[in-house]
């Protein structure tokens, strides 16, 4: 059994028995003259490993105070209590506040702790609300309590470990911010088993050992001269996690390269909006409920952001009469004031009806991969920050039954075979549809689709059709990595990331 020791075991065996079998790490490494503390915590845990050695553990905690000074000053109840006695023993917590050392924050932690302790009383007068000391109080003014006993205490000892002290104090202390520090300390102490005594019984030679063969020991021959050590292959081995990309990331690039392949070119747009590009040159309404604060994140700084160019007045036009197309538009008295408001985006449309504005003959392909934001209460299906796959196809001949095989290919190439649409309703597209796709044996929405209508396309000067979706990237991630939650989406658990595979 010996010689399946290593060189550092076998010196941490010696030690231990000139110890008399019982010793911490530290008087291991003194006794055995080993260079690091390290060599003795790693030769102890492989001991460990093999039933030779048995470790025990104990957890030390230690106090001090977060700053010296804090022994010699007052704690905020105990000058307010001073102050409430020289006046008499009543006041109103703003003369407190005024004629007091205490600042406004100092006021409100000692209101606290005076209450806590039981050393002043509220109490009502003429209408007045007045703080006035109670005969625990007074008795406090002529003796110290516990906390500030164990902060002079500390003020002299420096550190006290968690025998020395009252627990009740110390937790109290720890409630409040920045008087004490705790820190812990790991005692060890490693002791013989009955397994290693015996072989120590039969003798241990110390000679070194060639661990790990280098070009150096190959080329000289000196590994002919010494001991190799035996490699065990049943041995424990950590597992090694090396760096590789987050699975949003890595999903977000499939994604990006289906696209690709299917020959659209990939665009990006700024996050913060004025409401003119973001809801306005899509016909949405300036009353619709989305714009509403509790479904939209509107920006302070900047508040409002420019609008500019003969399109402003085309959109306009559209809202209130429908310009020169068929439409009837909205009816009603169109606010560019509205239109300016700054917003974090909503949606990724936002990119494809600019990149439209700024390429309005076909044929064109676009897509964006990217943020958006909106007033959502976080749950298992809704976040505040999410991602859209957000597209464009423009063609003279595009239309919807282009558009679903369009689709169908995308998720096919994403792994989903089985893909349904049914009719919906969104303010841009007209026709508007809903896409499913089936995943363990249910119908799941992964995001609507359409033709945009002629009110969003007309004032761009764009005749072709144009065949628009926005697709849910969270969704589609849930469903390839089998998540529950779209919040596991950016938790990071660590075991999870690690498992995800490479390829």
């Amino acid at each position: 059994m010996s010689n399946e020791l290593s060189y550092l075991e076998k010196k941490t065996l010696l030690a231990l028995d000139e110890l008399d079998g019982k010793a911490s790490p530290d008087e291991i490494k003194e006794e055995g003259d080993f260079d690091e503390k390290v060599q003795v915590m790693n030769a102890v845990s492989w001991l460990e490993s093999k039933g030779l050695v048995d470790v025990e553990e104990r957890i030390i905690k230690y106090y001090s105070l977060a700053k010296k000074s804090l022994a010699k000053k007052d704690l905020p109840e105990r000058k307010a209590l001073k102050y409430l006695d020289k006046i008499g023993g009543k006041c109103s917590i703003s003369e407190l506040q005024e004629k007091s050392s205490l600042d406004k924050k100092k006021v409100g932690i000692a209101l606290g702790w005076l209450k806590d302790k039981k050393w002043v009383r509220i109490v009502k007068e003429d209408g007045e609300t007045l703080l006035e000391i109670t005969s625990k109080g007074k008795k406090a003014l002529k003796e110290r309590g516990r906390d500030e006993e164990l902060i002079r205490r500390l003020g002299k000892e420096g550190k006290l470990s968690h025998k020395e002290v009252d627990e009740f104090t110390v937790k109290k202390l720890l409630s409040r911010k920045e008087i004490l520090d705790e820190e812990q300390k790991i005692l060890r102490t490693v002791e013989l088993t009955e397994q290693s005594r015996e072989i120590l019984k039969e003798g241990i030679e110390l000679e070194p050992e060639i661990a790990q063969l280098t070009p150096e020991i190959i080329r000289t021959g000196a590994w002919k001269e010494a001991r190799v050590r035996p490699y065990d292959v049943k041995s424990y081995a950590p597992t090694k996690h090396g760096g590789k990309r987050h699975p949003i990331s890595k999903e977000i690039e499939e994604v990006r390269r289906v696209w690709l392949e299917m020959g659209f070119t990939e665009i990006k747009f700024d996050y913060i909006q004025p409401t003119f590009w973001n809801m306005d040159a899509l016909f949405i309404p300036q009353d619709h409920p989305a714009r509403e604060l509790q479904d939209t994140f509107y920006m302070k700084k900047p508040d409002r952001v420019s609008i500019e160019g003969d399109v402003v007045e085309r959109v306009r036009e559209m809202h209130e009469t429908g310009g020169d197309s068929r439409s009837k538009g909205w009816g009603y008295k169109w606010s560019r004031d509205e239109a300016e408001r700054a917003v974090l985006r909503t949606h990724t449309t936002v990119c494809s009806i600019k990149y439209l504005a700024e390429n309005p003959e076909p044929p064109v392909r676009a897509v964006t991969i990217d943020r958006n934001y909106r007033c959502e209460a976080t749950d298992s299906t809704h976040l505040p920050e999410f991602a859209q796959i957000d597209g464009i196809l423009m063609e003279e001949d595009a239309n919807l039954n282009m558009l679903i095989g369009l689709l169908r290919e995308f998720y096919k190439k994403m792994g989903f075979e089985d893909i349904k649409v049914r009719p919906g309703y969104f303010p841009f597209t007209e026709p508007s549809i809903e896409v499913f796709a089936k995943f363990k044996g249910k119908f799941l929405e992964m995001g609507g689709a359409g033709i945009f209508r002629r009110e969003v396309t007309k004032p761009h000067g764009i005749d072709s059709p144009v065949l628009a979706w926005g697709l849910g990237l969270e969704r589609l991630v849930m469903l390839r990595l089998q998540m529950d939650d779209i919040r596991e989406c950016y938790d990071n658990d660590l075991s999870f990331l690690r498992e995800y595979p490479l390829i």
